[in-house]
């Protein structure tokens, strides 16, 4: 009996090392800028960067760490976007390219409208 359990947890394992790799590429950037210096040379400069956007959902407790491009946002800019006055206790937050509707008090998350930056 615990040698099936531990073979299933091995293959388990072995089935799922690609996906779990794939993922961690997927949050991984490369940016390479080439710019021409007015002398003629040309400089190459490559970036990685990590890509730690999180795709909130309603009832979970919102992390600013978590939160790329982080700040208060005024709901009034963006109310032809799907963004309306928030309920008292709560305010509109930019998390990325999405807009998070966060508790102040605790800091959960009651709506998110996604993809409303480019």
């Amino acid at each position: 009996m615990f040698k099936k359990i531990i073979l299933s947890a091995i293959s388990a394992s072995v089935a799922l090392t690609p996906i779990v790799a794939a993922s961690a590429e997927a949050q991984t950037r490369t940016v390479t800028t080439v710019k021409e210096r007015r002398n003629g040379t040309v400089v190459q400069r490559t970036v990685t960067r990590q890509n730690n956007a999180r795709a909130w959902r309603a009832g979970q407790r919102f992390d600013r760490r978590y939160a790329p491009n982080y700040r208060v946002i005024d709901y009034r800019q963006y109310r032809g976007r799907g963004l309306y006055a928030p309920p008292r206790g709560y305010r509109w937050v930019r998390s990325g390219r999405d807009a998070v509707l966060v508790a102040n008090r605790g800091g959960t998350v009651r709506t998110v409208v996604t993809r409303i930056y480019r």
